[in-house]
């Protein structure tokens, strides 16, 4: 019975520990602005939007933009939790796959093609911001 209990205990620890980590993780995965995104680099990206990834923490969304050269390359854009954009009126329903998009946001620090979406102006003129709420970044 004491080895049964023993046991018992030490599976609840691991389980405590997993779920612990799996909390870590998580955290690791939410940044403040300033950690990827530089707020000197303004940018205005106009593309079609190809890729939609409506999940927690950060909401990314793609789209394609043509060079002035002619080529068209694909930009990465992030925005804040699905749930606070919810809430600021920016569904998921508004993005819908081979709309025309224009996004103002800030460059990524490592000069990737890499965004962080301020502001969405939407296929049907709709204005929306893409902020995460109190990520030290610009309004």
């Amino acid at each position: 019975m004491q080895t049964q209990q023993v046991n018992l205990r030490c599976a609840f620890a691991v389980a405590l520990t997993i779920a612990g980590l799996g909390g870590v993780v998580d955290m690791r995965a939410h940044h403040s602005f300033a950690a990827q995104y530089d707020g000197s680099k303004a940018i205005r990206l106009v593309g079609t939007l190809t890729k939609i990834e409506w999940t927690n923490p950060h909401t990314y969304f793609y789209i394609d933009v043509k060079e002035p050269d002619g080529t068209v390359v694909q930009w990465g854009l992030e925005a804040g939790a699905p749930g606070a954009l919810s809430r600021r009126g920016f569904k998921r329903s508004d993005l819908k796959l081979g709309d025309t998009i224009t996004v103002d946001g800030y460059r990524a620090r490592d000069g990737s093609r890499l965004a962080d979406a301020r502001r969405v102006t939407l296929a049907d003129g709709r204005v929306v911001s893409g902020a995460s709420a109190g990520d030290g970044g610009p309004q």
